[in-house]
């Protein structure tokens, strides 16, 4: 069976941790569970030394925060499955869903897989948010010839030897931007599939912002025009 090794990273998430962890155990796959820290201060660092007394997960404790995409690299470094798959903490996505993601892979019938909020439909976002997400899709997609809905997925599932020579830049959300760029200019065989998605707000803890956003449209120039 293949090895998963799941990748959370976690900033100020005490209401909503020991909940993910729990829904990422009951998933019935072989899996390493990596939760990275950035250094909260509400709690979470503690909830995570509990969670990981039982034994089945690897925590790694930042010694200040370095952004989603620097905690996920972090991840990366120490991950020893077969595929990977990132998981955010904030309780929008379902980690039931990884033996769908994972069946594309398993069958050779690609390289990566993107866990799409819009194949199934409009998801529940605000306007900005989803014209936000259409409007860096369809650069995406301009730019590099290709037909994602949903790069700035939080769901990305991959072989772990297909990136393995991959070296990233980006330590913020854009990092997600960036790691799809250089899977499609690689030439990995990406697939999307659907996945449901309940989306949180401001209040509740949201930490995606508008100018993430732009910073992911400059990546997307950046990385076709100047690199």
């Amino acid at each position: 069976m293949t090895t998963l090794s799941v990748i959370i990273p976690v900033y100020n998430e005490a209401g909503t941790l020991a909940t993910v962890l729990e829904a990422v155990r009951r998933v019935p796959l072989d899996k390493e569970i990596i939760v990275v820290d950035g250094n909260s201060t509400d709690g979470t660092r503690e909830i995570l030394e509990q969670e990981s007394a039982r034994g089945d997960l690897f925590p790694i404790y930042q010694s200040q925060r370095n952004g989603r995409g620097g905690a996920l690299q972090e991840g990366l470094l120490v991950a020893r499955g077969r595929v990977i798959v990132f998981q955010d903490a904030d309780l929008e996505l379902d980690p039931s869903c990884f033996p769908q993601l994972l069946a594309p892979i398993e069958a050779n019938e690609c390289d990566v897989v993107f866990g799409s909020r819009f194949l199934a439909g409009r998801p529940k976002m605000t306007f900005l948010q989803y014209w936000g997400n259409r409007l860096v899709n369809a650069v995406l997609n301009l730019l590099y010839g290709t037909r994602i809905t949903d790069v700035e997925t939080c769901y990305q599932m991959f072989r772990r030897d297909a990136v393995r020579d991959l070296r990233f830049d980006r330590k913020d959300m854009s990092f997600t931007v960036e790691l799809a760029v250089k899977m499609i200019r690689k030439g990995l065989r990406i697939k999307e599939v659907p996945v449901a998605y309940h989306p949180r707000t401001k209040a509740e803890g949201k930490k995606l912002y508008w100018a993430d956003g732009i910073i992911s449209l400059w990546v997307l120039f950046r990385y076709r025009f100047f690199s």
